[in-house]
């Protein structure tokens, strides 16, 4: 569904703002994904909190970038890419794929996978991807992905991110 068949809220409908449902959000623990990608010849990646799993059969993700990312021209153009959920020790990697207007790859451990796309090291796991869609969506593009390799099941614990700060996991309740 893109944002021009969103149906418009009745008249006199409550509406909640930008800054409350960032809020909402902010407050809801995620885990930590770095999207990496061929762009132009060169690596390219984004730390993302938005990978969702959609299917099992066949297996899909899906994640959402900005409308404003520098780095939806690529993700619209290309046809594979790698999800890599990040461990627990990876806080550098994540901020480092989060930051704009620097090399996220330089002194980043990684190396290409034959059909080209970047593969960080020292991940819980990573899976690799051929994009089935991509859609617009208010201010952000929604991407899906159907898993086509993985490197095994994780290993170590996720990286969490909750409030604007990265965070391990605990003990299990019960």
């Amino acid at each position: 569904m893109s944002a021009e068949h969103v149906a418009p809220l009745p008249p006199g409908a409550p509406q909640v703002s930008a800054e409350e449902f960032k809020a909402v959000f902010r407050h809801h623990p995620a885990g930590v994904a770095v999207v990496t990608l061929r762009a132009g010849g060169r690596p390219a990646g984004f730390t993302a909190t938005s990978v969702i799993s959609v299917s099992a059969g066949p297996p899909i993700l899906a994640f959402s970038l900005a409308a404003t990312s520098s780095l939806r021209p690529a993700v619209e153009a290309t046809e594979s890419l790698v999800v890599h959920f990040l461990a627990d020790d990876q806080r550098d990697v994540a901020a480092r794929f989060a930051a704009r207007g620097v090399d996220r790859f330089v002194d980043a451990a990684w190396a290409p996978l034959p059909t080209g796309e970047p593969v960080l090291t020292g991940t819980t796991t990573w899976v690799r991807c051929l994009v089935e869609d991509r859609i617009a969506v208010g201010d952000s593009l929604l991407v899906t992905a159907r898993v086509v390799a993985t490197s095994g099941p994780p290993e170590g614990e996720a990286l969490v991110y909750r409030d604007r700060t990265y965070h391990r996991l605990g003990a299990a309740l019960g």
